[in-house]
Parts: structure tokens; C-alpha cells; sequence
């Protein structure tokens, strides 16, 4: 066996790559070798060529979490969701970011979806006490920022954080 026979070529396409197609059918082993490999990319790339299942991977939605001026900055990627959407909580040393994606369209009977509804939650572990008191959030054009100052004592309380809306308000 040669080391080319062990590259996945051409693993995702319907045909095998050129080399292999004599070379498979008179070895059953290499057979078997290409088909554990391709279960094994089936799972760690989420069941097929596309996203993960709901289309969304572990840790939906993408944060970022650095430390700027005394304190915590974490933003989301929140897109096609609104403030009244999301719900934030800062708990324990922890901040709790949860919320709900609803369709728009109501009509499934016919038609074809790639987009992904639901509800999510995300627990972060905060690397340091925060002041839960003087905690600002700010949500626009689908990204919501958190703002949180360091503390130098540990919180007694959890405090929900209100999220200020952006250029855009909307009336209920």
C-alpha cells in the first residue's frame, strides 16, 4: 500500500478518486480504512457537508470575552434577533445568556429552510468578580455588547442587566 492511498483524496465526492478504483475492489481493508474515516468526518463535521444539526455547533451564539479597562467586555453575534429577544443574567460568577429565534414564516408546507429557529443559552464562567450594579449592555445591528466592571469584592446577588436598543426602536 502506498502512502497515496491513505490521503482522502476525494472523500466527500461521489466517485473515488482515479488511483484507488482497482486498488479498493481487490482490497477489502482499504475498503473499510476509507469507510471508518469518512464516519469519523461525518461526525466531527456535524452529519454532512453543512452546518451542524439545527445549524448551530456547541457554543450558539458566538461570543468573544476580552478584559478592557478595569473590566469585562464580552460581545455576541446575535443575527435576525432583536433586544426583546435576548435575555441576559449575571449569577454567581457567571453570565447567562439566553434567548429565543422564531420564524418568520409560519408556512412550512411548502418551501425550503436552511436557517435554524429555537431557543439558546449559554452560561460563561467570568474569570474575575464584576460589579453587577454598574453593568451596561448595548444591542446593534445584531450584535448585543456587555459591558462589566471589575469588582473587588464577590457578588451576594444575581442582577438581570437591561439591553439598551440601537438606532432602531420598535413600538409593541
Amino acid at each position: 500500500m502506498s502512502v497515496r492511498d491513505l490521503i482522502p483524496w476525494n472523500r466527500n465526492a461521489a466517485i473515488p478518486a482515479p488511483s484507488t478504483l482497482a486498488t479498493e475492489a481487490a482490497n477489502p481493508f482499504l475498503t473499510l480504512h476509507r469507510e471508518v474515516n469518512r464516519l469519523f468526518d461525518d461526525v466531527f463535521t456535524g452529519f454532512g457537508s453543512g452546518a451542524s444539526p439545527a445549524g448551530r455547533g456547541l457554543g450558539w451564539p458566538r461570543v468573544e470575552l476580552v478584559e478592557a479597562e478595569g473590566g469585562l467586555k464580552l460581545s455576541a453575534e446575535l443575527p435576525g434577533l432583536d433586544e426583546k429577544d435576548v435575555e441576559l443574567l449575571v449569577e454567581d460568577g457567571v453570565l447567562i445568556l439566553r434567548g429565543e429565534k422564531r420564524s418568520e414564516n409560519t408556512d412550512t408546507a411548502r418551501g425550503y429552510s436552511e436557517r435554524s429557529y429555537g431557543r439558546f443559552e449559554r452560561v460563561i464562567a467570568l474569570p474575575f468578580p464584576v460589579e453587577e450594579d454598574k453593568a451596561a449592555a448595548s444591542f446593534r445591528n445584531g450584535v448585543l455588547t456587555v459591558t462589566l466592571p471589575r469588582s473587588e469584592k464577590a457578588p451576594e446577588r444575581g442582577r438581570r442587566i437591561a439591553i439598551n436598543g440601537g438606532a432602531q426602536k420598535t413600538a409593541h
